[in-house]
């Protein structure tokens, strides 16, 4: 899988990421203010279906959608895509960047460390 979604895209998705299923109705409800029409809703949806990203099953006279990639999967797939595109596939660079870019100190890149060698 090397599909890319868009801003909107992700949006939807983390939404039905959080609820595993919704209906379009819903998945307005989650979203900030200002709530977009539910004909755009519903378009980005249809598009995460051509993607693969999302299935529905009929509920009543509407649909249920629900995401059939998982959010780990993505973002795993997101991350190297960064490191692919950004930092020579190194991902020692990447990190290295984002410790100089967040002006992180020694005590902080331990936690992260702890917390990676826990997993």
């Amino acid at each position: 899988m090397a599909k890319q979604l868009t801003k909107a895209e992700e949006q939807i998705m983390q939404v039905l990421w959080d609820l595993e299923e919704s209906s379009v109705k819903d998945i307005i409800t989650q979203l900030p203010e200002p709530k977009p029409a539910y004909n755009t809703v519903s378009t980005i949806i249809r598009i995460l279906e051509t993607k693969e990203f999302v299935a529905h099953k009929t509920e009543g006279r509407g649909y249920v959608y629900y995401p059939i990639i998982d959010k780990d999967t993505y973002s795993n797939q997101s991350l190297h895509k960064l490191m692919n595109g950004y930092f020579q596939g190194s991902f020692k660079s990447m990190v290295s960047f984002f410790v100089k870019e967040n002006d992180m100190d020694i005590k902080e890149l331990e936690s992260i460390l702890k917390d990676v060698n826990k997993n």
